[in-house]
């Protein structure tokens, strides 16, 4: 049974919820900045990058299936969620803080290994706490159009987390500020941490929930481990016999990782192709070109993305955003002209459309697909559902990273180098930048063309779960 299934949910709630995606997209964007300081101050070559990025993800992608399950059989006075939102939160907010306390005089191996093991902590309590919460969100409401007002709303707040964020390149960077960027890094991380864990762990504090002690769940117990393993390999299985829950994980897959690939690249792309490999004379546009992306998806994307949801259903909404975005990253291949940066700007709105709409979206259309399940299962399982999709998110996030030390390998670029001096691996950098993620956006099109929950699929399923109730 759901924790709690209401038609309308009170604006109270969707903020409460949003809060906390300001935390779960926050870490990640400031995370990502911070990265740039192991390449460019601390010495990382491609490989270590490359490693930092991929295995820490895959043991977070690892533990996410295991969280769902628990998750979804927890027997508590405070619900099935809340508690692991409150100490996944905590967990990763003095993780955060540990991990870049790293000094330059250390030897590169030293400061390699004590990244990569704070990395582990890190994304151990970003699996406690995201899996959980995400299920918070799949299971708050069973009306089509309020699940997507829900997630709208904390896409909205969580969009916040991009437009600050970019604003730390500025800040590491400038000497009047930190004397170099990786004590920027280890002053920052406080500073980011704090505020991140309390929006964290407000989801836990003020999102309803109802006690579960008297609920039919498997056990969570020693004795039962194996029987649990089992069962969580079983609901994998029963999740990806679902045709449309396939769909959704292959397209947000694709979408979101083909752009992560590159997004590690942007301050290379930006401070070499633009202004030949000195991160001083790039002053702000580093910063602008994320912050105004965000802004963009904000004030722009997620309200068009929700109305148009609403008019022409949530398949088609998907599918003219992300054609938006195509049009947005050849624009920004012949936008980035050395001398005038203000021209990419032209191409922010248009290039946001592709992430600044995803996860309004899939998350609205994960919830439909879960009452699929359970119209086949009996059971509501929005833990293993969320563990399953973001697992795909995270493994391919992981596989983006990787990734990204990968092209800078192939392209041959050094950033001790200026432009000027490697001309041919600035461009190969920028064409990366921009064809690379539409690739990827044209492959999930196609994917999603014939998606096939509509409203009033969505609706006869929601009327015989209720009838199954009644009964």
């Amino acid at each position: 049974m759901p924790t709690m299934y209401i038609d309308r949910v009170p604006f109270g709630q969707k903020v409460a919820f949003g809060i906390g995606m300001l935390a779960n997209q926050m870490f990640p964007a400031i995370l990502g900045i911070f990265m740039i300081v192991l390449v460019q101050n601390l010495g990382f070559p491609g490989w270590m990058w490359s490693l930092v990025y991929f295995f820490p993800r895959i043991f977070d992608a690892i533990t996410d299936p295991i969280m769902g399950y628990i998750s979804d059989n927890t027997k508590s006075k405070w619900g099935r969620r809340r508690l692991y939102v409150l100490i996944g939160g905590l967990l990763m907010g003095v993780a955060y803080i540990f991990m870049w306390q790293l000094y330059k005089e250390n030897s590169l191996q030293y400061n390699f290994w004590y990244f990569f093991l704070w990395s582990i902590v890190f994304y151990l309590g970003l699996t406690i706490f995201s899996v959980p919460y995400v299920a918070m969100g799949y299971e708050m409401s069973d009306n089509f159009h309020e699940r997507t007002n829900i997630m709208a709303v904390a896409q909205w707040i969580g969009q916040w987390a991009w437009v600050i964020a970019p604003w730390f390149w500025v800040i590491m960077y400038d000497p009047d500020w930190f004397p170099s960027a990786e004590a920027a890094a280890r002053e920052l991380a406080i500073w980011v941490a704090i505020p991140c864990t309390i929006c964290a762990i407000v989801p836990a504090l003020f999102i309803k929930s109802e006690p579960t002690l008297d609920k039919d769940y498997e056990p969570l117990n020693a004795t039962a481990i194996g029987s649990s393993l089992k069962n969580i390999y079983k609901s994998f299985i029963e999740a990806f016999k679902i045709r449309e829950f396939r769909k959704l994980c292959g397209a947000t897959f694709l979408v979101y990782n083909a752009f992560n690939t590159v997004a590690a690249l942007t301050f290379f792309v930006i401070v070499y192709k633009l202004f030949n490999g000195d991160p001083d004379a790039s002053g702000m546009w580093v910063a602008l070109f994320g912050c105004l992306g965000a802004l963009g998806t904000t004030f722009i994307v997620i309200p068009t993305v929700t109305w148009m949801s609403k008019v022409m259903g949530k398949k088609k909404a998907f599918l003219v955003t992300q054609g938006i975005s195509v049009i947005g990253y050849i624009l920004l291949y012949f936008l980035f002209i050395p001398g005038k940066p203000w021209m990419y700007i032209i191409a922010l709105p248009l290039f946001s459309f592709g992430i600044g709409s995803l996860f309004t979206i899939m998350m609205s259309m994960t919830a439909d697909v879960i009452d699929i399940d359970e119209l086949n299962s009996g059971k509501r399982r929005e833990g293993i559902f969320g563990a399953i999709y973001w697992w795909m998110v995270k493994v391919g996030f992981a596989i983006a990273g990787a990734l990204s030390g990968v092209i800078i390998a192939i392209v041959g670029f050094n950033p001790d180098l200026v432009t000027t001096d490697q001309q041919s691996a600035v461009d190969g950098l920028h064409a990366f930048f921009c064809f690379f993620p539409m690739t990827g956006t044209l492959i999930a099109m196609y994917i999603m063309k014939d998606y096939g929950v509509d409203e009033n699929r969505a609706n006869e399923v929601r009327r015989v779960l209720e009838s199954r109730k009644e009964q």
